[in-house]
């Protein structure tokens, strides 16, 4: 080999070293690389879930006590707010405020009360004290003297009617009185015994037969003393104080025997027909005293009347009050809320119906008074009612309440404040 070309060999040689040296170390490079990213990638794997676990730790740790500080506050807050609605669950008042707002206090004593029977009833016409003005035979209307609602007197002329009947018993009359007055002007002995009877009978018979027809006595004098009187007319007259409480009929109309032509009643007095029902078994005494309702407008009845028998319709018994109308209050028709006293109850806790309040959640509740005299509201359960009294549990006897002026305390405790003046 020449020197020559020993000298190109070595040189490519070395330049075939160079390369592979070159390449290796490239290739060594690009895997300590392409390591070092997936390393790089493994960690943004890795790590961020490790992280986010660590923040998530330290969030929900944080949130945990964030809520747990909100809800003391809230609770902290909710026992501020309770108590200071207690606190201003009160209003203090001095006498002199009592007095002003009207406000009464009263010491809760047991009492002894009836409870109250309801009833309804309607009010009606005293019978006893009623007349049904009608003729006792068949007649034709031939004047009016009076109308619908009018106050008459008794023996006042109502009514004017004409019959074919009465035409004859008048003139019956006015012969018997003829004969009756010239038997006792001879007298017995002149006449005899007989006669004397006779006319005497006749005259008496014919006079009751009027009176039995509807004739007054006043008319029957006035028939038996004038002899121009026309005979088959008759007046009706009233038979008692009164007012008209009906009038229907027409003058020129005929009237059969018996038909109304008009009721005639005393209204100082009324009826109040009350139905129990029938399976109620309040036992009542003549002079138990009731209470009637009509409307706003209260009065007391007395019992009088009760019936025992069972209404079939209505499945009720009657129970029939006298009620004083001197006033002229109330009138037949009108429909009435009866309220009866039960058997007494000892030992009742009762307000009256002005002592009780709603509370904000519906419950009932009374003001009263505490130690530091102050009013409170006191919630109570309700018992039975007894008419004005309204009996309640929950709370002990001697206790004073507010009585009168409830709604007034109750406004004050909502405002949290009192002031009369609005000072």
């Amino acid at each position: 080999m020449s020197p020559s070309t020993k000298i190109l060999t070595a040189v490519s040689m070395f330049a075939l070293l160079t390369t592979c040296a070159g390449t290796s170390a490239y290739a060594s490079q690009t895997h300590d690389h392409h390591e070092e990213a997936d390393n790089h990638s493994h960690a943004i794997d890795a790590g961020p879930s490790a992280e986010q676990h660590d923040d998530k730790h330290a969030y929900r740790h944080e949130d945990a006590h964030n809520r747990d500080e909100h809800d003391e506050h809230d609770e902290h807050d909710e026992h501020d707010e309770h108590d200071e609605h207690n606190e201003s669950a009160e209003v203090i008042l001095t006498k002199a405020q009592l007095a002003l707002a009207d406000i009464h206090l009263e010491t809760l004593v047991p009492m002894n009360l009836s409870e109250e029977v309801y009833a309804p009833g309607e009010i009606k016409v005293n019978g006893y004290r009623s007349y049904i003005i009608s003729p006792r035979v068949s007649s034709v209307v031939t004047a009016r003297h009076a109308g619908l609602g009018e106050k008459v007197r008794q023996g006042q002329p109502l009514v004017t009617l004409f019959s074919e009947e009465m035409v004859g018993a008048q003139s019956e009359l006015q012969r018997a009185v003829a004969e009756w007055q010239r038997v006792s002007k001879l007298g017995q002995r002149a006449v005899g015994e007989k006669r004397f009877i006779e006319a005497r009978t006749v005259y008496n018979a014919t006079n009751r037969r009027l009176q039995a027809l509807g004739l007054s006595a006043t008319t029957i004098a006035r028939i038996e003393k004038n002899d121009d009187y026309p005979l088959g007319e008759y007046t009706l007259t009233a038979q008692t104080d009164g007012l008209i409480m009906t009038d229907d009929f027409n003058q020129g109309q005929r009237i059969e025997p018996g038909q109304p032509l008009m009721l005639l009643s005393d209204e100082a007095h009324l009826w109040v027909e009350a139905r129990l029902s029938a399976q109620n078994d309040l036992h009542l005494q003549p002079g138990d005293a009731a209470s009637v309702m009509v409307g706003n407008m209260s009065a007391t009845a007395i019992v009088t009347q009760e019936s025992h028998t069972i209404d079939p319709v209505s499945r009720t018994r009657i129970v029939r009050l006298d009620l004083d109308n001197s006033r002229h209050r109330f009138h037949s028709g009108m429909f009435a809320d009866i309220y009866f006293k039960g058997p007494i109850t000892g030992g009742v806790l009762a307000v009256p119906q002005s002592a009780l309040m709603r509370g904000a959640d519906g419950d009932w509740q009374i003001f009263v008074l505490d130690d530091d005299g102050g009013l409170i509201p006191k919630e109570v359960t309700l018992g039975p009612k007894f008419s004005e009294w309204q009996a309640i549990n929950g709370v002990q006897e001697g206790i004073s309440y507010v009585s009168r002026g409830a709604f007034f305390v109750a406004s004050e405790i909502a405002k949290g404040g009192f002031d009369p003046h609005n000072h």
